[in-house]
């Protein structure tokens, strides 16, 4: 977190429109209709640019809601569906339609190894709701996000895709 949080917002963007830019390289991100997404906290990669053109795309774009302990999809329209919810993020309103089967979702990510092992903020919200839906998933990461090694507990979910502004791994050969 530490290493994320140093960096500039200047850097942010701009590491942000490279992420952007390589992620339409990936058949399941561009071939996909419902897509999954989160609105950025703090020094996560951000996503409002990727939002605007999915929605100006014609794609089905979903964000993530909490409910008590478990995390659901709900489609917006543009940005005046959401509202600031659980941990103070911006999450869908009430009255935008749930849906939880879709194509893909980018995952923010606080660090991340080569083959996929993802360590989040600890709450598991994203791992619950993987385990029960079968999605593609990719990671938004900075490049010195990848590292090494992240012990691997049994909930953990491997991630799919790997873009970060300099690369894109595919974790699952």
């Amino acid at each position: 977190m530490e290493k994320r949080d140093n960096t500039s917002f200047d850097l942010l963007k701009i590491a942000s429109e490279k992420i952007q830019k390589r992620l339409k390289k990936i058949y399941a991100f561009k071939n996909a209709q419902k897509i999954g997404v989160y609105y950025p906290i703090g020094s996560e990669i951000l996503t409002q640019d990727i939002i605007q053109e999915l929605l100006s795309n014609s794609k089905e774009v979903f964000l993530p809601k909490v409910i008590g302990d478990k995390m659901e999809f709900r489609k917006i329209v543009d940005f005046s569906s959401l509202e600031k919810g659980s941990f103070d993020i911006m999450e869908p309103k009430d009255n935008c339609k749930t849906d939880n089967k879709l194509d893909v979702i980018l995952i923010p990510t606080v660090g991340i190894t080569p083959n996929g092992i993802r360590l989040g903020y600890g709450h598991g919200f994203y791992d619950r709701f993987l385990v029960e839906n079968n999605v593609t998933t990719i990671s938004l990461t900075l490049e010195k996000q990848v590292i090494k090694n992240i012990p691997k507990s049994e909930h953990d979910v491997i991630i799919d895709w790997i873009v970060t502004e300099d690369k894109i791994l595919q974790t699952q050969i």
